[in-house]
């Protein structure tokens, strides 16, 4: 019987042999993520052959590694034999150079034929040896499976990913001090395949990169592709399957559209799991260094006048009082206060004296580049890093941008537009910047009329911001129009709300609307107006009833004897959503998929992880004046 299982086994690696797999024997210290780095597979491949692996790992255990795609080719490597020596008399003015370039050897080779000429010049008259040497062709296999490749124009990261047939993740872990934005010149690792086996990149393709758990249904939705299309486009799917972090050619022009389904929110109260404490640091830019704290009435002074460091506190104790809701359910948490002091230098100072490593999430900071040096920074230990107050430019796969992108808050509103129930007509009034936008948008309702303002009397190269009276005359009848007024001009505001209220009457039923509001509609503009006209638009935050029963503002009132900021409430909610997704999960990725939607106070959030980058925000709400008030929209 023993003897049986040893044929089987023998057979059995024979077998495994022959298909291009290897054995691999685990040595004290690895770990399934750096074996299969190694081998530049990945940690799923290993799994699919080793099942066990994944509840027993341990040393000297053997793993069937698959053939990973970097080939190694035997190369064709010249090298020299020494098989005698010349004799050879020195002639007046001759020398080692001279010498090394009439027989084809270098000096040293000379020397070390003659150890004399180590201490002693070359003379008129010397007799030396002159090594002969045979060339001889030889096969050698690297041992080095990756070789140097420099990036071309227009090349980025996917780019060079699809070039060489591995997935971003891969190559940002053969390249670990790579930039998060590379550059034509920059000198980075690839797989050491032949340059016939290179994909070529075509201009005229678009390429996308396959998402955790996406499979071919959720790909016919994104890219209105079938898997027979996709496969068509890249033959190597009908083998490998679909994997997270692929590059996949698809048709150009072609661009991920992502329906905005209804996600009910989800309450992460029953589903608390991991009671861990959570590190959380945060960095907000204090400037405690200008502040006197013996001069009382002064700093008071000073915290009254200064926007930015009123915003920074009242954010601040809306984080507190979100670690108290938490410890409330159980969640405890150890907050490090770090005071960026709003400029990049104190922030890589912050950076270079603490160790960030096991931090669960950093909130902050709200400075650009501080953010972006944090970000950078944290990313290669995978730390998440909040972007709460502002929109970062550069969105690094740690990054959770909590603010929606303008492109979304548009989009969500053309939607509530488009499901309204009743036979909705759509009226566009727009100043030439934004013109653009509203010829787009009178392309998604094909039958609405759009007017753009009268330019300048004295200069007509210039935008007037008004329409004449005259402009909406005939325009408005008997049920319900929407009306959008896109513009951050407040004079025009403030006159086109005048003239529609004025035009809203009997059972003409006009619904203002705006793809994003700006600072037009805060400034000048009759609030009776906006709530006659139900003033419509997209919003990151929802305004909470103060003068309704809610425990977060009797705690806030309580405490400050006064109703909370908005800046309160987004410090309570993002802390609070931060502290319940990650007792929900492992970590904030595992807790942050896009079925997941959690309201709080004033935000709600729901994130959506982007090609090549980091997750953001897509839940929006779409609020309304009734009443004097701003409330959700049905």
């Amino acid at each position: 019987m023993k003897n049986i299982l040893t044929i089987i086994l023998i057979a059995f690696t024979i077998g495994l042999s022959a298909q291009g797999y290897i054995e691999h024997t685990v040595k004290p210290g690895e770990t399934i993520e750096s074996i299969a780095k190694g081998y530049l597979v990945t940690v799923d491949d290993i799994f699919a052959l080793n099942p066990d692996a994944k509840r027993k790992f341990q040393p000297n255990t053997v793993l069937i590694i698959p053939n990973s795609k970097v080939k190694n080719d035997a190369i064709v490597e010249d090298s020299r034999e020494l098989v005698g020596y010349k004799n050879h008399r020195v002639k007046r003015k001759e020398t080692l150079y001279g010498l090394s370039q009439e027989y084809g050897v270098s000096e040293e080779e000379i020397k070390k034929a003659n150890r004399s000429l180590y201490s002693e010049n070359l003379k008129k008259g010397d007799r030396i040896r002159i090594p002969r040497f045979r060339t001889i062709v030889s096969q050698q296999t690297l041992t080095n499976t990756v070789k140097k490749y420099t990036v071309q124009p227009k090349e980025g990261k996917w780019r060079i990913a699809y070039k060489f047939g591995i997935t971003v993740a891969d190559l940002e872990a053969l390249n670990p001090f790579m930039n998060e934005t590379i550059q034509p010149g920059d000198e980075l690792n690839v797989p050491n395949i032949n340059d016939k086996e290179e994909k070529q990149v075509e201009a005229t393709s678009g390429y996308y990169e396959v998402l955790p758990k996406e499979g071919f249904f959720r790909l016919k939705v994104k890219l209105n592709l079938t898997k027979a299309e996709l496969e068509a486009l890249n033959p190597e799917l009908k083998e490998t399957g679909l994997k997270a972090g692929m590059i996949l050619k698809v048709p150009a022009g072609v661009a991920p559209t992502e329906e905005l389904e209804t996600v009910e929110s989800t309450n992460l109260k029953s589903n608390l799991t991991n009671f861990k404490t959570k590190k959380i640091a945060l960095m907000m830019p204090y400037r405690l260094d200008r502040i006197d704290v013996d001069a009382v009435d002064e700093t008071k002074e000073m915290i009254k006048d200064n926007r930015l460091l009123s915003t920074v506190l009242d954010f601040h104790v809306g984080v507190k009082m979100a670690l108290d809701s938490a410890k409330q359910l159980g969640i405890s948490t150890d907050l490090k206060v770090f005071d960026t002091r709003y400029h990049i230098s104190k922030t890589a100072e912050i950076l270079a004296e603490n160790d960030f490593s096991d931090y669960d999430a950093v909130i902050g900071p709200m400075e650009e580049n501080s953010f972006n040096r944090v970000a950078m920074t944290l990313k290669a230990d995978n730390v998440p890093v909040i972007a709460a107050m502002s929109k970062p430019k550069q969105v690094y796969t740690n990054v959770f941008q909590t603010l929606p992108d303008e492109k979304l808050l548009s989009k969500v509103m053309t939607d509530f537009v488009k499901a309204d129930s009743l036979k909705t007509k759509v009226v566009i009034i727009s100043d030439h910047a934004h013109k653009t936008s509203s010829e787009a948008l009178q392309k998604v309702f094909p039958n609405s009329k759009l007017i753009l303002t009268q330019k300048d009397k004295k200069d007509k190269s210039k935008d007037g911001y008004f329409i004449y009276h005259a402009n909406l005359k005939n325009v408005f009848s008997e049920g319900r129009t929407f009306v959008f007024l896109e513009t951050d001009n407040s004079s025009l505001a403030s006159s086109v709300v005048s003239m529609l209220n004025a035009l809203a009457v009997n059972k003409t039923e006009i619904i203002l609307a705006t793809l994003n509001k700006g600072k037009a509609f805060d400034k000048d503009v009759d609030n009776n107006n906006l709530s006659n006209l139900k003033f419509h638009y997209p919003s990151v935050h929802k305004d909470f009833d103060g003068t309704t029963s809610n425990g977060f503002v009797e705690t806030y009132r309580k405490e400050y004897g006064i109703a909370p900021s908005k800046y309160v409430a987004r410090g309570f909610d993002i802390t609070l959503d931060l502290l319940m997704r990650l007792a929900t999960a492992d970590n904030l990725y595992d807790a942050s998929i896009n079925t997941i939607q959690t309201e709080y106070i004033e935000n709600k959030f729901r994130y959506n992880k982007i090609p090549f980058g980091g997750y953001i925000n897509e839940a929006v709400y779409i609020v309304k004046y009734d009443d004097l008030k701003i409330v959700k929209a049905d």
